[in-house]
């Protein structure tokens, strides 16, 4: 796993017209599956997990070798973004008026790239209407993907729930990469994410919203891992009697 190999990946299968989601998933996705039974299905039921955020990727190297790096959201879009020729894309997140705002951001940085929708979900729970509204746009748009930038888990959550009834072929939750992209938020340097602090930049540049993620979730990920590395517990994919 690496940022070239996730986008062979996501390419080919909307040029193939293979169906499926995408999870960036980090330490924080790891914790809620790790938690939730139902969450940790949905993971398992992807296309494609990818390494998102250093920790994994180190764990990942040392448990597989070869050439593994990380797969982070905002990146893994501008890879598919510059060398996804023909691909349809539709942009579905962020607050009100976001998801304009990168259509316009990505044009004018990809010159010929093809969006051919956008759409900002309500916070709350949608209605029957909404839902509808929104299906209506897909099916109108036909993409080959959409970009999800709802957060985890509910942008995981989302893609599980709608993209067997939409007529889109992949979709992919990348989390903040709308408000990386468009400049609403401020992006860790290369040389905070490479040393996998990113954690505590963000945490620094929006500390109500993320505390309870990095202070409680970081610290139980790695308690748990050092647990699974000392072989003193082993976690299944999936717990006795669930799973897909």
């Amino acid at each position: 796993m690496n940022l070239r190999a996730a986008a062979d990946a996501v390419i080919d299968a909307a040029r193939g017209g293979r169906k499926g989601y995408v999870c960036v998933t980090g330490v924080h996705g790891i914790s809620e599956a790790r938690r939730d039974p139902g969450f940790r299905r949905i993971l398992n039921g992807a296309f494609l997990n990818t390494t998102d955020g250093m920790p994994l990727a180190w764990l990942a190297k040392y448990h597989a070798g070869g050439d593994v790096g990380r797969v982070y959201g905002p990146d893994l879009m501008l890879e598919v973004f510059s060398r996804g020729g023909g691909i349809t894309h539709f942009l579905c997140g962020g607050a009100e008026g976001v998801a304009d705002m990168l259509k316009g951001k990505m044009e004018a940085r990809f010159p010929g790239v093809k969006i051919v929708g956008t759409h900002c979900p309500p916070f709350r729970a949608p209605t029957p209407d909404d839902e509808r509204a929104l299906a209506d746009a897909i099916r109108a748009a036909k993409p080959d993907i959409v970009w999800v930038g709802l957060g985890t888990p509910k942008q995981e959550r989302f893609m599980a729930r709608y993209l067997p009834e939409w007529d889109a072929t992949v979709m992919i939750g990348v989390g903040a990469a709308f408000d990386f992209h468009t400049g609403r938020l401020r992006q860790a340097p290369r040389w905070v994410q490479r040393c996998g602090m990113e954690w505590l930049f963000r945490l620094r540049m929006e500390p109500r919203r993320l505390w309870r993620r990095y202070l409680i979730n970081n610290p139980l990920f790695l308690f748990r891992i050092t647990l699974q590395l000392s072989g003193i517990k082993r976690y299944p994919l999936e717990e006795s009697g669930g799973g897909k």
